[in-house]
């Protein structure tokens, strides 16, 4: 069984288990048919991965890795914020006629800001530092900007990212490290493709500034499971789970901004059959 089958198995369990649910309550959330969308939930939800030991991603059901990437890449390479820019389908409930998502994800990371090193995105800005001050306390992004709120078709889920670079006793190479913050999370559908794109990032990250992946911490404030979602999260947290892939990075790659979704791939990777039309709540 892989690290990331056990950590999503036991955390679906304790959802579950000890969770509170939001049956009755005021939820904005909703599913197609207009039924409110309830969950069960749990607060401060903290998971932890090892980059440097294993790929983070479920055998469980298959996660569309390329897929993954590319929306990762849409957010942080390409700073895009319409969904023309994005090969699947996933953000098409949010975007206008125009594929506009407003002032979210992409917007907030290609606004440039005033640094004393010049004029720099957010982006650019976290590869500056990882480069020439790898042991800032500082090297951090964020999406959640309130003044440009009422203009996001969606409030940010995975809002901020904390990079801390670390060194290992005996090695050369620096670890980068990283906090992922989260304050809402669908757990059924993308608790895992979330894992994956931030852990894709890191890898990216660690190869352009000649580093080496290490932890990966994932916080969520409000971990759920949707009504709807339970009978599909029971079922699958009792399947066989496989022993984890192994991840290939192209090597050739040293500029972030070259890196495609063709870059990266998951050899040996074994899964049970997929989840398929599973329900939405938007």
């Amino acid at each position: 069984m892989s690290v990331a089958d056990k950590i999503f198995i036991d955390m679906c369990r304790d959802i579950l288990e000890n969770g509170t649910s939001t049956e009755g309550e005021k939820v904005r959330p909703h599913w197609e048919d207009g039924t409110p969308a309830y969950t069960i939930k749990k607060f401060g939800v903290v998971n932890l991965y090892d980059l440097s030991k294993e790929f983070p991603i479920l055998t469980l059901r298959k996660t569309a890795l390329k897929s993954a990437t590319d929306e990762m890449l849409w957010i942080w390479q390409k700073k895009s914020n319409n969904i023309h820019d994005l090969h699947s389908h996933i953000w098409d409930a949010w975007a206008d006629e125009d594929g506009s998502i407003g002032k979210a994800y992409g917007y907030q990371m290609g606004v440039k800001h005033q640094y004393k090193e010049g004029m720099m995105d957010q982006i650019d800005r976290v590869i500056y530092d990882l480069k020439n001050n790898p042991f800032s306390r500082r090297i951090m992004t964020n999406l959640y900007v309130h003044q440009d709120l009422h203009e996001m078709n969606l409030y940010p889920c995975a809002y901020s990212m904390t990079f801390n670079v670390t060194q290992k006793k005996g090695e050369e190479k620096l670890t980068l490290n990283a906090v992922l913050n989260q304050r809402s999370q669908d757990v059924l559908t993308a608790n895992n493709w979330n894992v994956v794109q931030y852990a894709v990032l890191m890898h990216m990250l660690a190869q352009v500034c000649d580093m080496q992946p290490g932890e990966l911490m994932h916080v969520i404030a409000d971990a759920h499971i949707y009504d709807r979602h339970i009978p599909i999260v029971e079922e699958l947290i009792t399947r066989e789970a496989h022993e984890a892939p192994t991840f290939w990075l192209n090597p050739e790659i040293h500029d972030f901004y070259e890196f495609t979704r063709d870059d990266v791939r998951v050899d040996n990777y074994i899964t049970e059959p997929q989840i398929k039309n599973i329900p939405v709540a938007i």
